[in-house]
């Protein structure tokens, strides 16, 4: 089997990893930062510092298929994580049954098992450093590639890196799981080869969010989905680990009055003022602040254009491939689903035959997570434009028919099981919402029930008196 060096040693970068060990390869995570994991999760939660991820105290979730994929594939990490008090719950099996139209088999693949960051990382580490066939090397910081004998005339090959202390380490197969911060085009610019194609992009939105411990151990009750649209903002709820949660308000980043939500005071006469939402702030604050995090990148690399690729004996995974916008909360659950992709590949082509692998790996992350990246965009890109217009007083109405069906089949949602299950589907990284469409009738339900959603009646603050509270 391969040696193996994983750059980056976060949640999905150490679920790669074992992945990995797990299939005989000997396998090194290089991760930069220094601190090691606390001992608990709630000395992870109040002394970790991950320097090296920047939306590291950002609401997390922890989706269906993140979910599902470590049940089946890494289960002392679900055990692990259920012992540290991860929680688990069903936005299907929670709600009442005149939404969900009652119990149906299969409903149990809606389960999430979610937590704060700092507490999930914490726990996933716990099992990493007991995996046989994989190191954790903490404080290593890759400064660039080393290069052998080329399997592509005229494209490098990487044959391990060198570090920032001088160390050269060697390996059959390099991946960069680095995450949004990743200086992979750098590192291959260093050793001549052509930069990957590159789409990169404020993502446009501005997070503000405080996390909550509750009082009699019981999460507040859901009045809708975790996110929720309320004109030029948006709400995210996320029930957490050990008796916790985050609300954040989600806002464009170009957006100046609303800025002024960075004041607690301000942000808490917002949450107050959303009907669904403001019983979620009636708890324990574990933050005397709201934490405000901006500038969070689209980014979409392509390391094969044109069909070559840019350099053989690296791949590039999860988010140092493509991240967007974190608050559907898809980065773990399509970073895993990536993971998958990297190990059954190798499964099939060893990083002895280095250009097949590319080809072969580039095949795989087209048909399993290209998909997810592209619907994710289009959303965020629809969603910062609709937010502009609301802003301005006027109507957003794209050419686009998919804004159109995403808008009504929300409003669908609670009004058929039907199109709930299928909305939650697409919403926790299950089906693809080109394929829950095409199950028979739904899309003539989604139309009949959700064709009058611009008429819906609005619910919580206008615009002005949204302003007037944000700028107070």
């Amino acid at each position: 089997m391969a040696e193996v060096l994983v750059v980056g040693g976060g949640v999905v970068g150490m679920g790669l990893s074992m992945l990995l060990a797990r299939d005989d390869h000997q396998v090194t995570i290089l991760e930069r930062d220094s601190q090691p994991p606390p001992g608990s999760p709630e000395e992870a939660w109040a002394s970790w510092d991950r320097t090296g991820v920047n939306q590291f105290r950002l609401a997390h979730l922890f989706l269906s298929r993140y979910r599902e994929i470590v049940e089946a594939e890494l289960p002392d990490v679900a055990a692990a994580l259920v012992r540290d008090g991860a929680v688990r719950f069903n936005p299907i099996a929670d709600a009442p049954d005149f939404v969900t139209g009652g119990h149906r088999d299969g409903d149990e693949r809606y389960s999430m098992l979610s937590g704060r960051r700092a507490v999930v990382e914490r726990t996933v580490a716990s099992v990493a450093d007991e995996t046989a066939g994989l190191a954790v090397r903490r404080g290593v910081v890759v400064e660039g590639l080393l290069t052998g004998r080329e399997a592509i005339d005229g494209v490098p090959h990487v044959s391990g890196v060198r570090t920032t202390a001088g160390e050269e380490l060697r390996a059959d197969l390099v991946i960069d799981c680095s995450g949004r911060r990743s200086a992979l085009p750098t590192w291959l610019e260093a050793i001549g080869a052509r930069r990957p194609d590159e789409e990169v992009d404020d993502s446009g939105f501005i997070y503000l969010g405080r996390h909550f411990r509750s009082r009699d151990g019981n999460l507040p009750v859901a009045l809708g989905p975790g996110l929720q649209e309320y004109g030029s903002i948006s709400s995210l709820n996320l029930p957490a680990d050990n008796g916790t949660w985050s609300v954040t308000l989600i806002a464009r980043s170009g957006d100046r009055p609303i800025l002024g939500l960075r004041d607690t005071e301000r942000w808490t006469e917002v949450v107050r003022s959303l009907p669904t939402v403001a019983h979620w702030i009636d708890a324990d604050p574990i933050e005397d602040r709201v934490v405000s995090i901006t500038k969070i990148e689209d980014r979409h690399r392509d390391l094969r254009p044109g069909d070559t690729p840019v350099v053989t004996g690296l791949l590039a995974a999860a988010d140092a491939w493509a991240c967007t916008n974190p608050s559907v909360g898809r980065g773990a659950s399509i970073g895993m689903l990536h993971s998958l992709a990297l190990r059954d590949t190798l499964r099939e082509v060893g990083p002895d035959r280095p250009a097949e692998l590319s080809e072969a790996f580039g095949v795989a992350t087209a048909a399993t997570v290209e998909p997810w990246f592209q619907a994710t965009l289009a959303f965020d890109r629809h969603r910062l434009a609709e937010m502009a217009a609301i802003a301005a007083g006027t109507t957003y109405e794209p050419e686009d028919p998919a804004f159109a069906i995403t808008k009504a089949m929300s409003a669908a949602s609670g009004k058929d099981p039907d199109v709930l299950r299928g909305f939650v589907d697409i919403a926790s990284v299950l089906e693809l919402p080109e394929n829950v469409l095409a199950r028979p009738g739904l899309l003539e339900r989604v139309i009949e029930l959700g064709a009058g959603w611009r008429d819906e009646p609005p619910i919580g603050p206008s615009r002005d008196e949204l302003v007037a509270m944000a700028t107070a």
